[in-house]
Order: C-alpha cells, then sequence, then structure tokens
C-alpha cells in the first residue's frame, strides 16, 4: 500500500511538457500569421510568454497584474510588450494540468486555429507530460467571493470535497443563446471531451463593428461560430447543442488560471465574460483570508483515484 501511496502522490507534483511543440495560425483580432512554440520548464516557472519577434525576447509571465485588457479576448503586457488571445491555451493548460511552460511566438497574438482549445490539447497530449520534483499548490476557497455587473456575476463558494464543480449559465435574448447552462465537476476528461472542442462565437451583426475597431480580422467561418439573425452560417452547425455555454467555460478556465494556482471549489456564474473573469481574479487575490494554499493531495480526473482515500487505507 505505501507503494500506491507514492505514486499517487507523485500524481499531484507539478508538470510540463516532455517534448517542444510547434505549430502556426492567425490571430483572430489581429489578422496576424504566427509561428508558436511550447517549450518544457522547470517547477514553480508557471507559464511564460516570450515575444521571439522583438529585440531581447521580452518575456512576460501568465499572471493576473500582466492582465491589460480583457475586452473580446485577454491580453497580457509588460513594459508595452503584449500579447493577446492568450485565454484559450491557457485554458488548454488549466485543463490538462500543465503547470510549467514556455509560450514563444514570433506575433502579438496567440493563434485561434479553429476558435476552440482542441487544437492545443492535441497538440500537448501528442508529446505527453512530465512529473516534476515540486508539488502542484492549490487554492482551496474557505469563504464566499463574489463579483458581479448588474445582472452578471461569479460567485466561489468552498466545496464539500476536495475538488473544482462548475455551474455556469448564459441567456442572451437570441434564439439561439437563450438560457443554456453547464454544471459538471471539472475533471481532465470533461475538459477534452466536454469543454475543449466549444468554439468562440459572434454575432454576424456584430462583424463590421468590430472590424471598424481594429477586431475580428482573422475572424471567419473556419475559426468561430457566426450566428445570424436566423441561422448558424456554419455550414457543418455547432459541435454541441449548447456550445456557446461551453466555450464559456473554457475561457473561464483560461482566465482563472492566471491565479497560478488550481481551484478547490464551486463556481456558480451567470453570463461572465472576460472582465468579470479577471475582476474575480483580482478579488480572490486580495482577499487571502477567505482561501488558503495548499499542496493537499486531490483528486484530478477520472483517471487519477482519490488520492486522499488512498492515503488515509496506507496509514490505518
Amino acid at each position: 500500500m505505501a507503494h500506491l501511496l507514492l505514486h499517487y502522490k507523485r500524481m499531484n507534483m507539478q508538470q510540463t511538457l516532455r517534448n517542444v511543440i510547434e505549430f502556426s495560425g492567425i490571430g483572430l483580432h489581429t489578422g496576424c500569421a504566427v509561428n508558436m512554440r511550447i517549450l518544457p520548464s522547470g517547477e514553480n516557472t508557471g507559464i511564460t510568454f516570450v515575444r521571439k519577434d522583438i529585440p531581447g525576447s521580452p518575456e512576460i509571465k501568465a499572471v493576473s497584474s500582466n492582465v491589460v485588457a480583457t475586452s473580446y479576448a485577454t491580453s497580457l503586457g509588460l513594459k508595452g510588450v503584449t500579447v493577446s488571445t492568450v485565454e484559450h491555451i491557457l485554458s488548454a493548460f488549466y485543463g490538462l494540468g500543465v503547470d510549467n511552460a514556455v509560450v514563444e511566438l514570433d506575433g502579438p497574438e496567440v493563434p485561434i486555429m479553429d476558435g476552440s482549445a482542441s487544437h492545443f490539447v492535441n497538440m500537448i497530449e501528442s508529446v505527453g507530460l512530465s512529473w516534476l520534483a515540486a508539488p502542484r499548490k492549490y487554492i482551496v476557497i474557505k469563504r464566499p467571493i463574489k463579483v458581479a455587473d448588474r445582472d452578471k456575476y461569479v460567485l466561489l463558494l468552498p466545496a464539500d470535497e476536495a475538488e473544482f464543480t462548475i455551474d455556469y449559465s448564459i441567456d442572451f435574448s437570441h434564439p439561439f443563446l437563450t438560457k443554456q447552462s453547464f454544471s459538471k465537476l471539472f475533471s481532465r476528461d470533461v475538459f477534452r471531451q466536454e469543454v475543449g472542442n466549444a468554439r468562440t462565437f459572434g454575432f454576424l451583426r456584430d462583424v463590421e463593428m468590430l472590424r471598424a475597431n481594429g477586431l475580428a480580422k482573422g475572424g471567419s467561418l473556419h475559426n468561430a461560430v457566426v450566428i445570424g439573425d436566423t441561422e448558424i452560417l456554419n455550414e457543418d452547425g455547432l459541435r454541441y447543442p449548447d456550445e456557446f455555454v461551453r466555450h464559456k467555460v473554457l475561457d473561464m478556465m483560461g482566465d482563472i488560471s492566471l491565479l497560478g494556482a488550481p481551484v478547490i471549489g464551486r463556481l456558480i456564474a451567470h453570463r461572465s465574460g472576460h472582465g468579470l473573469n479577471h475582476k474575480l481574479v483580482k478579488e480572490i487575490l486580495k482577499r487571502p483570508g477567505r482561501w488558503e494554499l495548499t499542496d493537499t493531495v486531490v483528486s484530478e480526473s477520472s483517471e487519477e483515484p482519490q488520492s486522499i482515500q488512498i492515503e488515509k487505507m496506507a496509514t490505518v
């Protein structure tokens, strides 16, 4: 039993990629062609973006204090250098349990690929992950934390077990976006199968306005679900009947990853977006009395048995 305890404790160590992955694509908002590499990184280094197209290859850590914009995407910046639309790759890291990595790119925006996180997930899983020497830390919610903007809100509550649950709902005045909800115990399997494939979406009526404001220059039916007044314009339709709320969950996972550690708690959100997600992260960080940082062993997916239970069994 002792060797089982050691094995399951190892599953709660930090992880990074086993090898380098490379791909290219265009930015959703800038329309720029971008080459990107994701490299392994050591324990306690977190996620770092590197702009290889700028002299000196400036680095930007994926942390809340470096968020510089949340309009239509999450952008990070430091000393005038920015990287935009980081939420999908960060969501893939969070969903798969990648704690440390270096993301190199030769342009201002992470490639949008097909509008979901599926390409990032597939590339990461193609090389696999490696355990590192340091334990993963968790933010365990002890008291409620809430942020709101009129009828939109996000609430974090303590969890009954060592787990992270999501209850997300949306409600727009449009035939395709009325009252969708997604409620799940979050795990890597759930992310792979039910969240990571959900694509970003937008309204056809907003395209001209976005482009007039320098946005959505790279948007197309190949990388977004486009919603007309009476129909979905994508020839293949939707990947899920509730793909829109699933993509909102995907975005939330990317944004909440900027805390720097996975969350143990219950997240309840209604019509939240990047701005309110970031407001939640800031509220958590400025209220340390409502949570604790711990490396307590927890279970994270159906692939990883209840480590806490195993530990108790091993000590009997």
